[in-house]
């Protein structure tokens, strides 16, 4: 099954051009190691929050961007051994490709797709979401994703991803377990819409939040502790 390894970071504004650079030969070095694709996306539409929020998420200052970004991987086991492999590569390391950002405050895991709806597009807007649902609730949540996901489809999305963590490791600082406060019996879930552009997904998300099918959609998770935010994509690989 295929793996999806998500990030989210937190970069100075004023180094967006570095990052980029930074972004595009990671992913061609980690290519060499068995990535499929890597898509990184630059904040643009990043609400803060009092309880979660991606900047909260990644202790963001207020001259810093939020990242929101994935790689995919053909599997669990083929993450496993591209990731060793990138660790000895001297193309990563940071003497060769410095981040241009506190590399500390990164979070990352990797994750299965639960369900995926249309096709990838380059390009576009991306609207990322990261939610915590009780473990014992995975199949609910699928059906749920079944039931509502076709209908952004309808009013425009091209291209959904729901992915189930299956290695969310702890942090010192953050992590994706702190992102969204999940308790002992919960599991993290990544997930995207992507959109043909702001304007498609403006026009959609009103659109959605409107629609009587979902009006009595029960979400099987605090939404409360639910964190998005809309971005564009600047690396494609």
């Amino acid at each position: 099954m295929t793996c999806i390894q998500g990030f989210i970071c937190a970069v100075p504004t004023a180094n967006r051009a570095d990052f980029i650079e930074h972004a595009a030969r990671a992913a061609h070095g980690f290519r060499d190691h068995g990535l499929v694709a890597a898509v990184e996306c630059w904040g643009d539409d990043v609400p803060g929050g009092e309880v979660t929020s991606f900047p909260l998420a990644v202790q963001a200052g207020p001259d810093e961007t939020v990242v929101f970004s994935w790689y995919v991987w053909p599997s669990k086991t083929a993450h496993d051994a591209g990731m060793l492999a990138a660790i000895a590569d001297p193309r990563l390391g940071p003497e060769t490709n410095p981040m241009p950002f506190d590399g500390k405050r990164v979070i990352f895991g990797a994750f299965e797709p639960v369900l995926e709806l249309g096709e990838p597009r380059k390009g576009g807007y991306v609207d990322g979401f990261v939610v915590a649902v009780p473990r014992d609730k995975r199949e609910v949540f699928t059906q749920f994703a079944r039931d509502c996901d076709p209908v952004f489809i309808e009013h425009g999305a091209s291209w959904i991803i729901e992915a189930w963590g299956i290695d969310v490791p702890e942090g010192k600082l953050t992590d994706f377990r702190r992102a969204v406060q999940a308790g002992p019996d919960e599991e993290v879930v990544f997930s995207w819409v992507q959109w043909p552009d702001r304007a498609a997904r403006d026009a959609g998300n009103e659109k959605i939040m409107n629609d009587p099918r979902l009006a009595d959609k029960s979400m099987p998770f605090d939404g409360k502790r639910l964190i998005f935010g809309g971005f564009v994509p600047v690396v494609e690989v």
